[in-house]
């Protein structure tokens, strides 16, 4: 094959992997859930769980990437050919994922235009429903495609197309090292605002203020475990790629602990962004702040850009506000899209401008139900059945064959010799048992739920439709598992043997100079 693109440093590449864990979901989903599952309660287990579930599972991701140097399709296909399937379900995830997730940015975008170029709507729900979506009656109701959300959601594809384009160092790695301080800095004004407003504080205490009644309830550490996968972008083949960029000596576990509390440490502190500034609405209203929070999708376009124009300058803060928020999504759009982009490189030695120009094309058209006036409506229904079945699926099986089919002490070994921080065998416990067994429980929960109560109100038609995306992905994975590689794809074992054996007579070429 020929040499693989790499980060121009470690810090690139941390950068990186920040940005793709930090996205839309920190800014919305995960305070939502803190305050659903008990407020500060959530946080006992969401800490418990980073450092179980996030970082081991992530550590995991990077070493199969890095041992492979591989996408996830070509890393499954050298740990065990008979897995290569489940590298591609993956990498098809981050793709469908993508399509919707691109919707949700070009909202934004509609938001950050108006605010820049118009002034805050007089109606904000209205502009929401009304002008951005034009929504309809329910999910049968496809309409047209609202011209506002069409042209903002084809923007949102194209700076995507131009930054993956531009390749490895300079174009993830480049835009990352903008993106990311830009983001933090902004989120911080939000935070800095949100406890300097009337009622802010209250927000904020009811944000971190823990109701241990619900810490014994096994919902809320579920939710808790599921939200560090989800969040960390672990299942989606986005880590695996990621990390096969990474040069020859790179401490993978100390990575691994960067990315993760980078990661938490950013949804903490989003949240009391969101509570401080949800506290100010309920003073200014008048009503409790319970009354105040609604569903996490209304809660970003809604709620919150309503909190925020009751403040003094709150066109400013809204402009900021969305404006973090885009650069967010961007920065996550950036990581789903090379998942699946790199596999097409590495499985058809395709060029990267003619990848990424075809993932684009597709992208865009996969992304047109979720534009029409029933857009919000699928994109609930397909998002039902990614994020709840198909990546804790996927997180199961990759956890399985990984650390138990493929004897998980080869990886252990390979990870340990990089780090002075060594993973041993309780790495093996976290990894193998306690995370499938927790994506376990929260799949079986989910799939009673379905089968008992339906989903969401909708048709049983429509959400079965919504579901065969799950079948329709599968079968895709097959079908790109049986065309064969461009070129001879060597197991582990041997691939490693033969890298080190070339890794080692470098060395000794130096020393011979020296």
């Amino acid at each position: 094959m020929s040499a693989r693109e790499q980060w121009g440093s470690n810090l690139g590449f941390i950068i990186a992997a920040i940005g793709s864990a930090v996205g839309l979901g920190n800014i919305w989903r995960f305070p939502y859930m803190a305050y659903e599952n008990g407020g500060g309660a959530f946080l006992i287990p969401y800490i418990i769980g980073l450092f179980i579930v996030g970082v081991t599972v992530l550590a995991l991701e990077f070493v199969i990437g890095h041992s492979t140097k591989g996408s996830a399709p070509l890393a499954w296909k050298r740990l065990n050919g008979k897995f290569e399937w489940l590298g591609w379900l993956s990498v098809f995830t981050a793709f469908i994922i993508t399509t919707y997730y691109m919707a949700i940015l070009g909202w934004g975008i509609a938001y950050l235009y108006q605010l820049l170029f118009i002034g805050i709507p007089a109606d904000i729900g209205g502009f929401f429903f009304n002008d951005i979506l034009q929504i309809s009656s329910g999910p049968g109701e496809i309409g047209t495609f609202p011209l506002l959300s069409l042209i903002s959601v084809v923007l949102a594809w194209v700076v995507t197309y131009v930054i993956i384009n531009s390749g490895v160092k300079k174009g993830l790695e480049r835009a990352n090292k903008v993106f990311m301080p830009i983001l933090f800095l902004m989120t911080v004004a939000l935070v800095i605002r949100g406890f300097t407003l009337p009622g802010g504080i209250d927000g904020i205490l009811l944000y971190v203020t823990p109701d241990f009644s619900k810490i014994t309830n096994l919902k809320i550490w579920v939710d808790a475990f599921c939200q560090i996968f989800f969040s960390l972008s672990l299942g989606f083949g986005i880590m695996i790629a990621y990390s096969s960029y990474l040069p020859e000596k790179t401490d993978l576990t100390k990575s691994s602990l960067i990315v993760a509390l980078s990661n938490s440490f950013y949804s903490l502190i989003v949240g009391l962004a969101v509570f401080g500034t949800l506290g100010y609405m309920a003073f200014q209203q008048n009503i409790p702040i319970t009354e105040v929070v609604q569903q996490s999708i209304t809660l970003a376009f809604v709620t919150f850009p309503t909190a925020i124009s009751l403040m003094p300058f709150g066109r400013e803060f809204g402009i900021i506000f969305f404006l973090s928020f885009v650069i967010a999504g961007i920065s996550s759009a950036l990581s789903l899209m090379e998942s699946f982009s790199s596999a097409i490189i590495d499985k058809f030695q395709i060029s990267r401008k003619k990848t990424s120009f075809i993932v684009t094309i597709l992208g865009i058209l996969g992304s047109l139900i979720f534009v029409t006036q029933s857009g919000l409506y699928w994109l609930d229904i397909v998002d039902n059945f990614i994020s709840n079945v198909t990546l804790p699926l996927v997180g199961i099986l990759e956890a399985i064959a990984a650390i138990w089919l493929f004897k998980g002490e080869k990886l252990v070994e390979y990870i340990d010799r990089l780090s002075p921080i060594k993973m041993g065998s309780l790495w093996k416990v976290f990894a193998g048992i306690i995370t499938p067994v927790s994506l376990l429980v929260f799949l079986g929960f989910h799939t009673y739920s379905l089968i008992t109560t339906g989903y969401g109100g909708y048709e049983s038609i429509f959400v079965a439709l919504g579901a065969a995306v799950i079948p329709a992905m599968l079968l895709g994975s097959i079908i790109f598992t049986s065309i064969p590689w461009k070129e001879k794809i060597q197991d582990w074992d041997s691939f490693n043997y033969n890298r080190f054996k070339e890794i080692a007579k470098e060395v000794l070429k130096k020393e011979e100079k020296i």
